[in-house]
């Protein structure tokens, strides 16, 4: 026949059960020195520099006591480094292997697929993903809506450079220098001459550049506005907007496409369409680790 259990251990045993929740509970709650002390973290990711204790604290929200105590954890961890010589705090090894085990596991195309849904809901049009492939701006990834679009686009088709929201995206954002200015160049010269030899009589689609004079007008509109836009430029009733996303090192990664026809799609730089689109692209560069540069600052 069984022993039967002391009262102590009944009693240690009845609590244990009855305190389960309650644990549950506390560690869906989280546990909130973590999240204070993630504000100083915070801060210093968001800063152009090191800060002085002072800065970080006030950056934070907390004092600078309450800051320091935190910060002395940090270090120990290797989360936080100190100039022994300034006394400014900055990022440590232990963050950037964080930042980048994080970034190199990080789909971007994926990431922008999972917002799609919620940016379908905001312009009502259809949404497209396109990446720069082989031969140019390539559709990677396509979002019907109840707004059609009369233009028929495949997965995998390459967009032209001038007549395309993508393609002017592309061609504005991907540089204006170095090796991927060599590499757009020509192809915008191919395109140009290629459009200067369209029949006499032919269809009139306004809005086309045909000269670099105007390439760079438009090219530089796109800049200043953040995103790209045509109107009738891919075709006659056809209009479109394309945002840029960039990764951590700034590189475009992608454009983020809205489509419709000119009945229905808002063709205004300030249109809710053209603002969701560049909000969302935006969201998504900053998820990717972009950081914008900020006004006044050298390149």
């Amino acid at each position: 026949m069984p022993a039967t259990q002391p009262t102590s251990v009944r009693r240690t045993v009845s609590s244990a059960a009855s305190a389960k929740p309650a644990g549950s509970e506390s560690l869906r709650a989280g546990i909130q020195s973590v999240e204070v002390g993630f504000e100083l973290l915070n801060a210093l990711s968001n800063a152009s520099g090191a800060l002085m204790l002072r800065d970080l604290a006030a950056a934070a929200g907390m004092s600078a006591a309450k800051a320091h105590r935190y910060l002395v954890s940090f270090q120990r961890m290797g989360l936080v480094i100190q100039d022994p010589v300034s006394t400014r705090y900055d990022l440590g090894p232990a963050a950037l292997r964080i930042g980048l085990a994080s970034l190199s596991r990080m789909d971007a195309v994926k990431l922008a697929r999972e917002r799609m849904a919620d940016l379908l809901t905001q312009t009502g049009h259809v949404l497209a993903i396109a990446v720069w492939g082989n031969q140019g701006p390539t559709m990677v990834h396509w979002v019907e809506a109840m707004q059609t679009v009369p233009v028929t686009l495949r997965l995998g088709d390459v967009m032209p450079l001038l007549t395309s929201a993508t393609g002017r995206c592309f061609a504005a954002f991907m540089g204006s220098e170095g090796r991927d200015a060599q590499r757009i160049l020509p192809m915008i010269k191919d395109e140009l001459t290629r459009l200067k030899k369209l029949p006499p009589g032919g269809p009139s689609l306004p809005d086309v550049p045909l000269s670099m004079a105007e390439v760079d007008a438009v090219l530089a509109e796109a800049r200043q506005q953040g995103q790209a836009r045509v109107v009738h430029s891919l075709l006659p009733g056809v209009a479109g907007f394309c945002a840029p996303v960039f990764d951590a090192q700034g590189r475009l990664a992608m454009g983020i496409v809205v489509l419709g026809s000119v009945a229905t799609l808002d063709t205004r730089w300030d249109s809710a369409p053209a603002q969701a689109l560049l909000n969302c692209a935006r969201q998504l560069s900053a998820d990717l680790g972009h950081q914008p540069q900020q006004p006044g600052t050298d390149a």
